[in-house]
C-alpha cells in the first residue's frame, strides 16, 4: 500500500464519506453481525468510503481487540468496493499501536485523531503525527479539532511528511483554512486532500466548497442515506435549489436538534440508525442516550426530509 491509491480514490468521491456507528448487543458487547450489516448497507447505498471506528463509531469506547475486530469486519463488508479508513488516537504510543492493528486488519488508511488530553505545542504535534505516519505503510489523514489545531506552517510540514495525505478540519475556522490551503499550495505543492469534518458537515459545506474543499463526512448518511446522497448530488451538479431546500428543511433543524444534548453528534445518529430498523444498541458511557422527545423529533424530521425529496414539503 502506498499513499497514492487511497488519495486517488477519495479525490472525486461518487457519494458521501460514511462514518458508521459501532453496534452493541443487549449486554453491551460488540455485535459484529449488526455492524457488518450496517457497513454493507452503507456501501450498497452509495458511500464513497467507510471510516470505521472513528468519532461516530465511538473509537474512544473500544478496547484494542474490539477496534481491530470492527476494522476487520468493515474491510470484509466493503469487499474492496470502497476504501476503509480506520481511526487512530490517544498518546503517540497507543496511536501507533492502533495504527498497526488497523494495518493488520486490512485497512486502506488512517484517520489520526487528536492526542489524548494534553495541550501540545506545534512542534510536539508535528512529531506525534510523524511518528504515527512512520509506524505503518498506511496513508494518514490528520484530524484537526479540539486540542490539535495547526498553524499553516505546521500543515505545510505535515504535507511534506511521507504518508500524510490530507487534513480533516473539525474546527470550522474558515479564515485559518484559507491560510492553510494557500500555504500548502504555494510551499508544498502536490495534491494534499482537505475534508470538512464538522458535525453535520452539510450545514457548512457550501462555504467549504468556496475554499476548494469538496470532501466532507456525513453522519446523516448513517441513518438517512437517501437524504445524504441527494444533498451530495446537488452539490456536484450545482443544483442549489435542492441543496437549499434540504439545508432549510432538514439539515438546519437536525443541527438544532443535535445541539440539544452533549454527545448527540454520536448518540442521536445512533438513535437514527435504530429508527430506520437496524438494532445497533445504545452508546457506551460517558456518552448518554438522547431524550425520548428528541428521538421522536428525529423521527418526524426524517419523515420531513424524505418528503422534501419527493417535493411534498
Amino acid at each position: 500500500m502506498t499513499p497514492a491509491p487511497l488519495a486517488a480514490r477519495l479525490r472525486d468521491p461518487r457519494g458521501p464519506l460514511f462514518f458508521p456507528v459501532t453496534a452493541y448487543g443487549p449486554g453491551g458487547a460488540l455485535d459484529l453481525d449488526a455492524y457488518r450489516t450496517h457497513v454493507r448497507r452503507g456501501v450498497e447505498a452509495g458511500a464513497a468510503a467507510v471510516f470505521a471506528a472513528c468519532g461516530t463509531g465511538e473509537f474512544h469506547a473500544l478496547l484494542p481487540e474490539e477496534f481491530e475486530a470492527c476494522v476487520r469486519v468493515a474491510v470484509e463488508a466493503a469487499d474492496g468496493r470502497v476504501p476503509v479508513v480506520a481511526g487512530a488516537g490517544y498518546g503517540t504510543a497507543l496511536a501507533v499501536r492502533y495504527a498497526r492493528l488497523a494495518e493488520a486488519a486490512g485497512a486502506d488508511g488512517l484517520l489520526a485523531m487528536p492526542p489524548y488530553l494534553v495541550l501540545a505545542g506545534q512542534e510536539g504535534l508535528l512529531r506525534h503525527y510523524r511518528e504515527v505516519a512512520a509506524a505503518t505503510a498506511l496513508p494518514v489523514i490528520v484530524y484537526q479539532r479540539d486540542n490539535a489545531v495547526f498553524t499553516p506552517e505546521t500543515v505545510v510540514e505535515l504535507a511534506r511528511t511521507e504518508g500524510v495525505i490530507g487534513l480533516k478540519d473539525g474546527l470550522g475556522d474558515l479564515d485559518l483554512m484559507q491560510r492553510v490551503v494557500s500555504a500548502v499550495r504555494t510551499e508544498a505543492g502536490g495534491d494534499f486532500l482537505y475534508f470538512n469534518g464538522l458535525p453535520t458537515a452539510e450545514q457548512t459545506q457550501l462555504a467549504y466548497r468556496a475554499l476548494g474543499i469538496t470532501l466532507y463526512s456525513s453522519a446523516v448518511f448513517c441513518f438517512a442515506p437517501e437524504i445524504a446522497l441527494a444533498f451530495h448530488r446537488s452539490l456536484h451538479t450545482g443544483d442549489l435549489t435542492v441543496a437549499h431546500r434540504l439545508l432549510d428543511g432538514f439539515y438546519g433543524p437536525f443541527a438544532d436538534l443535535r445541539a440539544q444534548g452533549r454527545g448527540y453528534a454520536v448518540s442521536l445518529v445512533k438513535a437514527g440508525v435504530r429508527l430506520r430498523g437496524l438494532e445497533v444498541g445504545e452508546v457506551r458511557p460517558p456518552l448518554h442516550e438522547p431524550a425520548d422527545d428528541h428521538v421522536k423529533q428525529l423521527a418526524r424530521l426524517i419523515e420531513r426530509g424524505q418528503a422534501l425529496l419527493e417535493g411534498e414539503a
